[in-house]
């Protein structure tokens, strides 16, 4: 049997038929799982005290006429984000706090589902002493500098990073880098995937030559990424990352065609099934965005040599093609921001030797380095951003790029001259 014939990959599905019964059964169980978040805001905003226990995500730091406050990001046990404000100090990320709601019906659907502003009470304070807590205690105790330490946490354990920290990785245009995404999980994947290859290849040979390595080792490695999602306390842009690697895994071993549009599509779909406010999220829609992207790279310059692939065709078609979007949504520009995809191929080094150190107590050694580029983001950023009349010519173009060569180079250079306007125009 010819090879081509034994590596030829099938699509999940073939027919039109298939689809519309697929799309038909997401869009149902997608509208009975938003009626029943109606059903729980309605039922919230009716009563004039709601009692929860909430996990805390974030605090930003305020200042008012009346003192020092506290904006708190919680995840309620009952399943929804919000935010509310107190004066405490002696506050720390993943601190369980017992709270009283006071729900209103001023609270909009739509902010319910994206995290609304509720005033609250706090009556119980929950310290966190879980493993999470002990790893970012290690972090702090191998870094003078507070600033790096919160880099770290923020690269490792998806803590959320200080303003500081915001607007320098914004102003080079390393923000993906640093907010832990599917470009982590991948790293991390051919880490472990590796390591474990080196002790399965062994035994194998003596104990179980019958035994399919991709298949053993997938199964080990998304185990080991799930006990690191669930330390990170999913985080929802690495929760959908995983979704996607998950299927990813499955489809290889089913014999599906992974690099194509029809199975980003099927993975959208069941994440927005599973959670329908992802639709408003804006990190999702970028990082679904640049998972298309590369898509369409490869399918327009799969045949060109895999180095060539990843140092240059991907990383800095990328930073092109996300342009239109990203300005639309973001502001801030820099001519730095040209540099992020070399920053990119960097980090790929970068992040596992990081580990690597932080392990066995020498990561401060490149603390030196990375304060002096952090610092390179500090002023030097301007505020330009795009009309949404841009975003819809260039999302109908990349629809229609999917299909045809043409309209793809007419999209690249669509993207390349918006570029060139946001930052000489």
């Amino acid at each position: 049997m010819p090879e081509s014939q034994v590596l030829k990959k099938y699509s999940l599905f073939i027919k039109k038929r298939e689809w519309i019964i697929f799309l038909g059964i997401t869009l149902l169980l997608f509208s009975l799982h938003l009626a029943w978040e109606y059903h729980s805001y309605n039922s919230f905003i009716s009563k004039p005290f709601f009692y929860t226990w909430a996990k805390i995500l974030r605090i930003i730091p305020k200042s008012s006429l009346d003192g020092e406050y506290k904006i708190l990001k919680l995840h309620s046990q009952d399943g929804f984000n919000f935010y509310t404000r107190t004066y405490k100090r002696d506050l720390k990320l993943d601190n369980s706090l017992r709270l009283q709601l006071f729900p209103s019906d001023k609270i909009k659907f739509l902010n319910y589902l994206k995290g609304a502003y509720i005033p609250s009470r706090i009556i119980n304070i929950k310290k966190s002493t879980n493993i999470k807590q002990k790893l970012r205690d290690a972090i702090n105790h191998q870094h003078t500098n507070p600033n790096i330490s919160n880099f770290y946490r923020a690269i490792f354990l998806a803590d959320p990073l200080n303003h500081y920290l915001r607007d320098s990785v914004n102003i080079l245009g390393v923000a993906p880098l640093v907010a832990l995404s599917g470009f982590h999980l991948g790293i991390l994947w051919a880490v472990v995937f590796w390591i474990l290859r080196l002790f399965y290849r062994p035994l194998q040979k003596t104990l179980f030559l019958w035994r399919y390595e991709l298949k053993d080792l997938g199964s080990l490695s998304l185990l080991s990424l799930a006990s690191y999602l669930w330390l990170t306390n999913c985080p929802p842009s690495l929760l959908r990352s995983y979704t996607m690697l998950l299927f990813a895994w499955i489809v290889v071993l089913l014999g599906v065609e992974l690099i194509s549009f029809s199975f980003l599509i099927i993975v959208g779909a069941i994440l927005l099934v599973y959670d329908p406010s992802l639709l408003l999220s804006v990190s999702f829609i970028l990082s679904m965005s640049g998972v298309f992207y590369i898509f369409l790279l490869l399918k327009y310059f799969k045949n060109l040599p895999k180095w060539i692939l990843t140092l240059f065709i991907i990383p800095w078609g990328i930073f092109i093609l996300m342009q239109p979007m990203t300005h639309t949504l973001f502001s801030t520009l820099s001519p730095l921001q040209f540099l992020s995809p070399i920053f990119s191929i960097i980090f790929i080094i970068f992040y596992p030797i990081e580990i690597l150190l932080h392990i066995i107590g020498f990561g401060d050694i490149f603390d030196g380095a990375l304060r002096w580029f952090l610092s390179l983001g500090l002023g030097g950023g301007v505020e330009r951003v795009l009309p949404m009349w841009i975003l819809l010519i260039y999302t109908i173009l990349s629809i229609f790029a999917i299909y045809f060569r043409s309209i793809f180079w007419i999209l690249f250079i669509f993207s390349g001259a918006t570029l060139l306007w946001l930052y000489f125009g």
